[in-house]
């Protein structure tokens, strides 16, 4: 069972739905670029809950139920998205959370680590890459995925567009399991159906555009991280997640044979349990803090 709410930002609308007991420790689920919060399976979500969590996933600008803004026009930035996660924390009464990024949600979620470390109380990124460090020594997405990225598509035709995202996601996908087509143009039918279309969606390519900043600070993060990578992935190559956990003193990082640019089943449990212990981990060491204080 789920809850759904609309969190209103000024005149920015953000569509979220949160799945268990309030009473557990939160975590914010993040997805990536033009991706709507559908990108987090319910199923996923639902595991999650299960194990004690209370998981809260979002609609970012320009997907899903939330506001859209004109197709090159998002007239807003990296700043106001994480703003908007701290938001829809505020949305339901909640001052910390364990926040989890897929891909470019990754790179929201280290911003936000670094920008307002206090409402973070861990962060787990998957399938994405460092926003700081020399970006030049990583390794360059697969050529038939860049390829595919460039062909001209119309956005507005809603076949065309299946299509090249079918196709996108079979190329993206990793080889731990087989790509099942027809289950992921069911998805994608339903996702664009849902969202009215993907226009406002190439909007989030002005979210990469990440300031100095806070790339100069990444070494700098001190919130505890968890980097889960797929060995397969055809976007960010397994080099980026071994670079950002390199990058933050006493990261982890977990490899997902086979993995691709996805959250795939076969994957779940290794996913999720990540994400358990580590924000478990994170307990206990804040219960030992505040024990060592009390005898101090």
């Amino acid at each position: 069972m789920s809850t759904v709410k609309t969190v209103r930002i000024g005149e920015t609308e953000i569509a979220t739905e949160a799945f268990g007991d309030p009473a557990h420790p939160p975590v914010l689920l993040i997805m990536g670029g033009a991706a709507s919060m559908l990108w987090w399976p319910e199923a996923f979500c639902g595991r999650l809950a299960e194990r004690g969590r209370f998981v809260i996933r979002y609609d970012q600008r320009d997907t899903g139920l939330s506001t859209k803004y004109p197709p090159g026009e998002p007239g807003y930035g990296i700043e106001e998205v994480v703003d908007d996660a701290f938001a829809v924390l505020d949305a339901y009464g909640i001052s910390r959370a364990h926040f989890v990024g897929f891909s470019l949600g990754g790179m929201i979620g280290q911003v936000a680590a670094l920008k307002d470390p206090r409402r973070v109380n861990s962060l787990t990124v998957i399938s994405s890459s460092p926003i700081g460090g020399d970006q030049t020594r990583l390794p360059p997405s697969g050529d038939a995925w860049l390829d595919h990225m460039n062909e001209e598509v119309d956005l507005a035709d809603r076949a065309a567009t299946i299509d090249y995202m079918v196709e996108d996601s079979r190329l993206v996908a990793g080889v731990a399991a087989p790509f099942d087509a027809i289950e992921m143009r069911a998805f994608i039918e339903r996702d664009f159906d849902r969202s009215d279309g993907y226009l406002s969606g190439a909007n989030h390519s002005i979210l990469f555009d990440i300031d100095q900043e806070w790339r100069d600070r990444l070494s700098l993060l001190n919130v505890p991280l968890l980097v889960i990578h797929g060995t397969a992935d055809p976007v960010f190559p397994h080099g980026h997640g071994d670079a950002l956990a390199q990058s933050v003193d006493g990261a982890r990082l977990v490899k997902l044979d086979g993995g691709g640019h996805e959250l795939h089943p076969v994957h779940w449990d290794r996913i999720i349990g990540g994400i358990i212990e580590h924000s478990d981990s994170v307990k206990s060491v804040s219960a030992q803090q505040t024990k060592e204080r009390k005898k101090s």
